[in-house]
């Protein structure tokens, strides 16, 4: 185990929150996934979903152990290639999208032979990101123009949310502001800034009104449901999200400060999310009030982690990946705790390592071994600084120590006439 440890690089604290996140997270699983074993086996026996969490876990784990290892600067390239390629997998999944359970899933595309379900719009984010990220890094020493920036920079991200805005608009909504945000700390002109958001909302209306022209059409199918969800938020009409948020609020309500204790949630049973976008309120109801500040307290040490990595990175690029990839986590674990407790209308994130899935657990971990592997190269150059200085310092106590050989030889072989007889120090010596 030691060594294994000391094989991992970059930062530890990382490593620390990210495995205590994982391994907290098979507790409310295990639990919540009792609803599922009902619905799905029959049987209640939720041992097979506690594996298969497991098994998702570990792979989640390997992946960040192989992209770590990778060099970060390489996803420079990779996001220039790879935004094409992410342009296909998303049109193929508005065409193809699969479906879940019986429930309109058309961010979703099943991968050929193994049977896994997988959402392309969180491998856009990322790859978005990078990209982002790259642009602005390229741009740092000379003037940006609003004329290039949309042709290299917009036109690329405005493609990518077009192509997500159809089946996911809180997908869409987040990744948006995440570019803004990452565009303003790389500081692109708050002017141009401010034209791209008066754009986006001229773009999101006008896609609106084109729903409202064609509501039978299968491409603006979502936004009944946007439209719907954000009326129930807004006003007391029941509906199944009402249903959902309920549940959630009487589970919170039913922890209070030290809840029900593990396993004891009731509203498992009737929360049909309990174990991805409502396990929030799972944890609070089991354990308590102390469980879920503990649990937003991880997060937020996980993103002051990310800010001290990001200032210790020694390339601008390096500095906007670890933002671009860990603020968006970080939010979206907001996200997930402000529906569970109505502060936002349902969205459908999960809670990131935590929530069961697998395909969100790996983008997750992918993103985080980019992360750590930008960490990984600030500790290699602050551990070539400090061997350069070991290296120095012992050739200098080198240098020292032949000088004063030098020196005891020279005195050992010091003549020193003193007496009247010339000779009288050559006798004595």
């Amino acid at each position: 185990m030691k060594q294994l440890i000391n094989n991992l690089k970059g930062d530890k604290v990382i490593w620390s929150f990210v495995a205590l996140l994982a391994l907290f997270s098979f507790m409310p699983v295990f639990s919540a996934s009792s609803n599922l074993a009902y619905l799905g086996r029959g049987t209640g026996n939720t041992l097979g979903y506690l594996v298969k969490h497991l098994a998702h876990i570990c792979i989640g784990f390997l992946i960040i152990y192989w992209v770590h290892k990778v060099p970060y600067h390489y996803f420079r390239a990779i996001s220039k290639v790879g935004l094409p390629v992410v342009w296909v997998l998303l049109a193929y999944t508005l065409i193809k999208g699969t479906v879940i359970a019986g429930a309109n899933a058309s961010r979703w595309i099943q991968v050929p032979f193994i049977g896994v379900t997988f959402q392309t719009s969180t491998l856009a984010s990322m790859v978005l990101f990078i990209f982002v990220a790259r642009y602005l890094s390229k741009t740092r020493e000379v003037p940006i123009t609003f004329k290039s920036s949309i042709w290299e920079l917009w036109t690329p991200v405005f493609i990518t949310l077009m192509f997500i805005l159809p089946a996911n608009f809180s997908t869409t909504a987040l990744i948006f502001s995440m570019v803004l945000m990452l565009v303003f700390i790389g500081k692109y002109p708050i002017k141009y800034i401010a034209v791209i958001l008066g754009s986006g909302i001229v773009f999101l209306a006008f896609f609106i009104l084109l729903a409202k022209a064609f509501p039978d059409s299968k491409f603006f199918s979502r936004v009944g449901t946007w439209g719907n969800r954000i009326e129930s938020f807004t006003t007391d009409k029941p509906d199944e999200d009402d249903y959902q948020i309920e549940k959630a609020k009487i589970a919170i309500a039913s922890g209070k400060i030290y809840g029900l204790g593990p396993g004891k949630s009731i509203q498992k049973n009737f929360l049909p999310q309990s174990s991805s976008d409502f396990i929030f309120a799972i944890i609070v109801e089991e354990y308590g009030l102390i469980g879920g500040i503990g649990v937003l307290t991880l997060y937020l040490l996980l993103l002051f982690r990310f800010v001290i990595a990001s200032h210790k990175a020694n390339t601008l690029f390096g500095k906007l990946v670890v933002i671009g990839l860990g603020f968006p986590m970080i939010f979206q674990a907001m996200v997930n705790m402000a529906v569970a407790v109505e502060l936002l209308p349902v969205t459908g994130q999960t809670l990131p390592l935590i929530s069961s899935g697998g395909s969100s657990i790996w983008m997750t971990c992918f993103a985080l071994g980019i992360i750590i592997s930008v960490t990984k190269k600030e500790e290699e150059v602050a551990q070539e600084l400090k061997d350069a200085a070991k290296r120095e310092e012992a050739l200098q106590k080198l240098i020292d120590r032949e000088l004063e050989e030098e020196t005891a030889v020279e005195e050992s072989y010091s003549i020193e006439d003193k007496a009247k007889n010339p000779m009288q120090a050559v006798i004595n010596k």
